[in-house]
């Protein structure tokens, strides 16, 4: 139901009629994650169970696309009409199936499923929410903010915040600032809007909208100028001391000095001569030059980077203007980030030793910890900025150190320990690897022979976007509709509405979805859509596989995918069925795996044919990725006396259960800091199956894959950037963070659009299934757009008055409250509240339709049109990151005679249930 994946005992009471129904939902006390606290969307999950939103029956289309016109069918009829247009697709041509999932919880099991189909074209919902945190921690240091890790909330002395809305990870975010403010720690948010989370922090930064990556580059600046980094930490742990080739002429400029054994160089304080950096004994120098070949020079990284941020043009005072930040506040917030990494130095009396095999008596920690999300992520400047903060984390040791930001199991895993992305593709034969994973340089790209042309219908892991290591779900629709690089004859979605709150541009996608070619055949041919609800996209499919609720199936929160674990403990959990269904719907996750068994794909089929697996609890139970090493880590073993590694239990769920859905393995202590060097972490991930050997993670304050990407563009190494891509990867593909200005801005008259427009993900909402939640939709029923105080007064607004927001590409009508605690440069909303008509089971009349809006209608999925013909992708250039956050605006004051929200669309017919005008719950219960 929600991303945060927090522990609930859901409580069960009979009805008159002997029915058992949810009496109440509260948190469970002894799981990890959310320990009993539960927020309004956990408590109201009583509605998302009995929504009349709920699909009942698979549905056959038979009007036209987005009508909502359907035919009930049987369970049999919907899975041979989806067998026969998959196998179709994949005994001629597999990559002509595009499969993409929304805010899935199973991509491990939906990712293998596709590579074993055979299509490259898989991804999930990432590159249209964060994929820079995910892409830009593991490149820089094999871990990343959130579900790869967490700020050490007990130990920290000072606590920095970066766009975090209040949606993800919230009841644990929530759990950590209650202990700040017990210990009196600070906390810092820097975020354009100053609500949740950033409303109770000690100070608010109100930064201009992508210009956090300058804000923390100018932090940088005044620290090294200071001389406030850890030298020690910096030489013992990262890339600072390896040589950098100064040859600009040359093929290997700005790549690394390696030994013939492929060893990066270090310059050796002792001798002054280049050794390799794991050369036992050495103390390698952080600046000066040395000749590595043939007189060509080479330096550190540190003295590159030094050099860098040393500019004055990251000076305080010179980027107050564009970030919004005063030059006294950012001097004052980088003195007291020193003084809490330095003077309030934590030291534990924990023996430990390194992976070098030196002995350590003391684990030394820099009590600073960072948070980020989502609002620096959504940028096209946003890999940039994540690297930075991460850099900013590196230079005062405060990588997995006592107070610092601490790594959670089955991290940290770095790009060398990360599987690379796999392409090509055969007629009826499964992929060689998985679809995502990290690519180690240009040489890893997916093109094909002409090495150009992109192998991916989304143009993941191209020139487009070469490290877009969760691909571009927002270009899946429409690059299939404009046949570039190709056309796809099956897309195949679930959870994704892509018809309106998960696209930008939600009018231009939903023609896309209805346009027919010059024979009267829609472009994209054949559409299978699977969610629990009758979302805006149920009415673009052909065919609806109806999920079940959150509450009726089996799922595995595994450490194979997006993990729960704790910095102290390896955790994943289950979920599994409250009841059974009351109508015909199956979990998606079973019904994939009846399609792979009648599909025949290996591993979903036994010898003589047979489904492998009865259901999904049946794959988790006994499914292996690798031999011992399932979905669920707990319990494993014939007798379950096993973790970690094991053979399969068939008792394991059972066993789940009767322990609260959850499975706890605490690190040893001395692994509980300095993951990335310490051999007890090695050893005891090696024990648990998290890897299946030690792990060096050297942290990358220089990434070299960059650097190679930038010889191409020069044409200096191959393959050869296109002409067409040359400039911006000379201009945004710094090995060292960078900032740059967002594209969109770049690309218009900023004078005709003057402002920035954001939405943020309210605490008590997941997406669009919230919004269609009866009590949820108590709390937040419309979407007003918060216009700074100074802008109403320019357009002549007071509250409840109506607004036009203009983009240069749409036109919105909206309903305004004024507020003074936002950055003035910048409007908002809250995201997904607004629905089309007819959707969710809502009234066509209800405040969600007629006063609710999308900003997505404001932004295109595509750049500003240029001279060059090229269809940019209005996304991050080296990630894909869809870059919503962007937009700008102009404000004008709208006719409020008519307070109707506009655009407004045709009303689609309902294929869920209709809701009754007083929808209640639980009157029985009051008496």
């Amino acid at each position: 139901m929600c991303a945060c994946r927090c522990g609930i005992n859901v409580h069960i009471r009979d009805d008159e009629n002997g029915v058992p129904k949810i009496r109440y939902i509260e948190g469970n006390r002894d799981h990890p994650i959310n320990k009993g606290v539960l927020c309004a969307k956990g408590s109201a999950g009583i509605m998302q169970h009995y929504s009349p939103a709920r699909l009942s029956k698979p549905l056959k289309r038979v009007g036209e696309r987005g009508e909502g016109k359907f035919e009930p069918i049987e369970w049999d009829e919907a899975l041979e009409m989806a067998t026969g247009w998959l196998s179709d697709v994949r005994k001629k041509d597999p990559k002509k199936l595009a499969f993409f999932t929304g805010r899935d919880q199973s991509q491990s099991f939906t990712g293998w499923w596709a590579q074993q189909y055979g299509t490259p074209n898989f991804a999930a919902h990432g590159g249209f929410c964060s994929v820079n945190m995910a892409a830009g921690g593991i490149y820089t240091f094999g871990g990343a903010f959130w579900e790869f890790g967490s700020p050490d909330w007990d130990k920290t002395e000072l606590f920095v915040i970066f766009g975090v809305a209040e949606d993800h990870d919230s009841n644990p975010i929530k759990i950590g600032l209650s202990k700040l403010k017990e210990r009196g720690v600070k906390a810092i948010a820097v975020n354009p809007i100053r609500t949740g989370y950033n409303a109770i922090a000690d100070e608010w930064v109100g930064i201009t909208p992508g210009t956090d990556g300058l804000f923390v580059l100018s932090l940088v600046h005044q620290l090294i100028k200071a001389g406030k980094i850890d030298v020690d930490y910096l030489i013992r742990y990262t890339n600072a001391p390896w040589l950098v080739i100064d040859n600009p002429d040359g093929n290997d400029h700005g790549t690394f000095a390696r030994d013939k054994e492929g060893n990066a160089l270090v310059l050796d304080r002792k001798t002054g001569k280049a050794v390799a950096y794991n050369k036992k004994g050495v103390k390698p120098d952080l600046q000066g030059s040395v000749s590595v070949k043939r007189g060509i020079k080479a330096r550190p990284v540190f003295e590159l980077l030094a050099n860098k941020y040393s500019d004055e043009k990251y000076a305080p005072e010179n980027v107050s203007e564009a970030t919004g930040v005063s030059a006294n506040q950012i001097e004052r917030i980088a003195s007291e980030i020193a003084e809490a990494a330095f003077d309030k130095e934590i030291v534990i009396d924990q023996p430990w030793t390194d992976m070098k095999g030196e002995k350590h008596d003391k684990m030394i920690g820099r009590p600073v910890s960072f948070h980020a999300m989502r609002g620096i992520a959504a940028h096209s400047n946003g890999f940039q900025t994540c690297r930075a903060i991460h850099i900013l984390q590196i230079l005062l040791g405060s990588i997995d150190c006592p107070g610092g930001f601490r790594f959670k199991p089955p991290y940290p895993r770095p790009v060398h320990a990360q599987p690379a992305p796999h392409g090509g593709g055969e007629a009826g034969k499964p992929l060689a690897g998985p679809q995502l994973g990290f690519m180690r340089g240009p040489e890893g790209m997916l093109l094909e022979d002409d090495g150009i042309t992109p192998q991916r219908i989304d143009k993941a892991y191209s020139w487009d976007a070469p490290m877009s290591s969760h691909g571009l779900m927002h270009m899946v629709i429409p690059n299939a509709h404009a046949r570039d690089p190709y056309g796809i004859d099956v897309l195949f979605m679930y959870m994704a509405n892509m018809a309106w709150n998960s696209s930008m541009n939600s009018n231009g996608v939903m023609k896309m979805l209805t346009d027919k070619d010059e024979n009267g055949e829609y472009i994209i041919p054949k559409l299978i859509y699977s969610d629990a609800y009758s979302s805006e996209m149920v009415a673009y499919a052909d065919l609806v596989l109806p999920d079940t609720t959150y509450l009726e199936r089996h799922d595995a929160i595994s450490l194979l995918d997006r993990p729960i674990s704790e910095p102290e403990a390896m955790c994943d959990a289950i979920r599994w069925p409250v009841f059974e269904p009351d109508r015909e719907v199956r979990g998606f996750q079973s019904v994939l795996l009846d399609l792979g068994a009648r599909l025949g794909l290996p591993g979903m089929t036994n010898e003589d044919g047979s489904a492998k697996f009865k259901d999904y609890a049946d794959y988790i139970t006994n499914h292996q990725r690798k031999p011992g090493v399932g979905p669920l880590s707990g319990w494993r073993g014939k007798d379950g006396d096993k973790t970690g590694r094991g053979e399969p239990n068939p008792d394991q769920i059972k066993r789940y259960i009767e322990n609260g859905g959850f499975s706890e393995s605490h690190v040893p202590k001395e692994a509980l800091y300095y993951k990335h060097a310490n051999m007890a972490w090695q050893n005891w991930a090696v024990e648990m199956g998290m890897q299946d050997a030690p792990v060096e993670n050297v942290f990358q304050l220089y990434l070299e894959p960059m650097a190679k990407f930038q010889l191409c563009a020069a044409g200096k190494m191959e393959p050869k950037a296109p002409e067409s891509h040359r400039k911006r990867i000379e201009d945004c593909f710094d090995p060292l963070p960078d900032w740059y200005a967002p594209f969109e801005g770049t690309g218009i008259d900023t004078d005709e659009y003057p402002y920035h427009a954001l939405t943020q993900r309210p605490a008590a909402m997941y997406h669009s299934w919230g919004s269609q939640n009866a009590w949820l939709r108590q709390i937040h029923g419309d979407n007003p757009m918060y216009i700074p105080g100074e802008i109403c007064d320019e357009a002549g607004l007071e509250d409840g008055d109506w607004a036009w927001i203009t983009s240069y590409h749409g036109k919105i009508k909206v309903p305004v409250r004024r507020m003074s605690a936002v950055n003035q440069k910048t409007l908002w909303t809250w995201n997904a509240i607004g629905k089309r008509k007819g959707a969710w089971s809502l009234s066509p009349n209800s405040p969600e339709a007629t006063k609710g809006f999308l900003l997505n209608h404001l932004i295109n999925e595509l750049l500003p049109a240029k001279n060059d013909g090229y269809r940019w992708s209005n996304s991050d250039p080296i990630t894909g990151q869809a870059a919503w956050f962007d937009l700008r605006v102009r404000v004008e004051k709208a006719d409020a005679e008519q307070a109707l929200s506009q655009p407004q669309f045709d009303q689609q017919l309902n294929p869920g249930h209709e809701a009754p005008a007083d929808l209640s719950y639980g009157k029985e219960w009051t008496k």
